[in-house]
Formats: C-alpha cells, structure tokens, sequence
C-alpha cells in the first residue's frame, strides 16, 4: 500500500511539473484572435499574468509582419533597426 501511495504522488508531482513548466497559450488581439487596430490591448491585457514559457500568438494578414524592437525603440516609436521581423499571418513568441 504505501509503495502504491508512493507511486501516485511521483506521478501526481511529475504531472504538475509538466503542467507549469508549458506555460500558457494567448492570442493576441480581438475575440477571434485576430491583430487588429480596433482592439483595446490595454484592456485586453488587464488581469493577464505572463510569465516565462508563455507564448503569444499574433494573427494577422499577411501583407503585415510582426517586429522585435528594443525598450528604447519601442518607446520612441522607431522600427527602422528591428532585433527581428515576422510575416505570414500567424507568428508565435515565447517569452524568456
């Protein structure tokens, strides 16, 4: 019995393990999860919690992309020195 018992919390321990370590799935954007200029990504944003492992997936159309830019660049509005540059309407992040 207590071999038994052993067993089921190794497994129980293992499973919640692998559970946080997958971390979440988000879509960006509207209810559909779609990237688009009408969404309130304030809003959408509040009551999320990310953390490492998490990915985002942007959906978008695909004569748009998905730019990588620094805090300074972000700030300043600048994409002319990407880190890097996504196309082809669904692009998948994860955050380190």
């Amino acid at each position: 019995m207590a071999a038994m018992l052993r067993a089921v919390m190794a497994i129980a321990t293992v499973a919640a393990i692998s559970a946080i370590a997958m971390g979440a799935n988000y879509d960006v954007g509207g209810p559909a999860g779609s990237w688009d200029l009408a969404t309130n990504y304030t809003q959408w944003v509040s009551g999320k919690a990310f953390r490492v492992g998490d990915t985002l997936t942007f959906k978008y159309a695909s004569s748009h992309d998905v730019l990588e830019v620094s805090s300074a660049a972000y700030s300043s509005c600048t994409t002319s020195n990407p880190i890097s540059t996504s196309t082809g309407g669904n692009t998948v992040v994860t955050l380190n």
